[in-house]
């Protein structure tokens, strides 16, 4: 693999696109985030708690851990990147954190690398395609414009200093902690207000990222039967709860003239419907950041059932490969419109086309409580085929692992 990184790799930028309609903004202009240690504002009792006791699926924690405590091997970074290679075709999407679509933008996201061995960094340019612009000649059809964007460089330091990735190779999957809110902020911004706007600070249906988000999660999952990919934000604001969900759904094609993919148009009324039933797969747990070591594995058997009340019902059991320690997890949900809150604190968010996104319902009272939390992702890709994601964070904030699951319906 490493002759695939022995000279620059770069993505050009997509063939439809004129330099002369493309207008640059640099990540640079933006603030970088400290997100792990700018979390909340706690009691100091929380922070002095030297162990966390693993109870009740909270992870143990010890104080003198750090972020940077170890390095992710040049091996992996180097799989990571050619991963995401390539010319990604997609739209963004916006929701609130009911799972309404606020919005959706087309884009165009060019991936390369540079360097070699140690040195080697992945570089990402996005492409976002602007409204039709009001003035236009009658009777012509305007060249579409796009706005340019300059991601941060993903390389050995800031994958375990700021992004704590946590990565599964064979299964084509990643979680990363975004490094600032400028990428957030530009697509939804420039995605809206074009060159006749009147630069109103709140455009109809826009609501920004706050400039200091609590938490920024990045969990990114590969199609089982496509080169497509979906990559899902969840965005907390700084008092802990859910600000808004944001979902690119990409095609890598050196194509750039292609139709995006979309899931707008699917009937899903009934969003709850199609996750209901017996799901046995397997599961995955790494650390992150720490040479991405494996934690366990297990298998795992998820029903989700609603009861004669409405009511429903979900029962989880994990049983950890060669130690024969099963766990059982019992939760009982109500559902209002596309959400689902469990009695346990934790709220699963109904979105299009077969994804779902879980968090706690209040992630300050699960720090204040000293408790562990999760952030998860669910991609049911086909009826009967399913991937979730999940992110575990300690109690201050800090990504501590990550999860993958594979799951088919019985």
């Amino acid at each position: 693999m490493a002759t695939v990184f022995s000279s620059i790799s770069v993505a050009a930028s997509p063939a439809s696109l004129n330099p002369c309609k493309i207008r640059r903004f640099h990540s640079n202009s933006w603030t970088q985030i400290p997100v792990y240690r700018h979390f909340f504002s706690f009691p100091a009792s929380v922070h002095q708690a030297t162990t966390v006791k693993a109870s009740s699926g909270n992870a143990r924690v010890e104080d003198n851990r750090q972020p940077s405590e170890g390095y992710m091997s040049v091996d992996a970074l180097q799989r990571f990147i050619q991963l995401n290679l390539g010319k990604w075709n997609g739209t963004f999407y916006q929701f609130d954190y009911q799972g309404n679509l606020l919005q959706k933008i087309t884009t165009k996201l060019s991936v390369g690398s540079y360097g070699e061995d140690e040195l080697i960094s992945l570089i990402q340019t996005l492409y976002i395609k602007q409204p039709p612009s009001t003035t236009s000649v009658s009777g012509v059809d305007p060249e579409p414009e796009w706005y340019e964007y300059k991601i941060k460089e993903t390389n050995l330091f800031t994958v375990d200093k700021y992004q704590q990735i946590g990565f599964f190779p064979k299964e084509r999957a990643f979680a990363l902690r975004y490094q600032t809110a400028g990428m957030l902020e530009t697509v939804l911004r420039q995605g809206v207000l074009g060159e006749d706007d009147t630069g109103e600070e709140s455009p109809k249906n826009l609501k920004l990222p706050s400039r200091r988000p609590s938490i920024v999660c990045e969990n990114c999952l590969f199609s089982l039967e496509k080169d497509n990919r979906i990559r899902a934000f969840h965005v907390m604001d700084p008092q802990g709860f859910l600000d808004m969900f944001l979902v690119f759904l990409e095609e890598r094609s050196p194509e750039s003239t292609l139709v995006p993919p979309s899931f707008d148009d699917e009937d899903d009324t009934d969003r709850i419907k199609p996750y209901l039933g017996t799901w046995k797969g397997h599961s995955v747990t790494k650390r992150s950041g720490v040479y991405g070591a494996t934690l366990a594995k297990a298998d795992t058997v998820a029903v989700l059932e609603m009861n004669n009340d409405g009511q429903l019902v979900q029962d989880i059991t994990s049983t950890t490969d060669g130690r024969d320690v099963t766990t059982n997890v019992h939760w009982m949900g109500n559902i209002l419109n596309n959400v689902v809150t469990f009695d346990g604190g934790f709220q699963l968010t109904l979105l299009p086309g077969g994804i779902y996104m879980g968090c706690p319902c209040d992630i300050r009272k699960s720090v204040q409580e000293s408790k562990s939390f999760h952030l998860e992702l669910c991609w049911l890709e086909s009826p009967r085929k399913r991937q979730r994601l999940v992110r575990t964070y300690d109690v201050e904030g800090l990504a501590v692992s990550s999860t993958y699951f594979f799951e088919t319906k019985v």
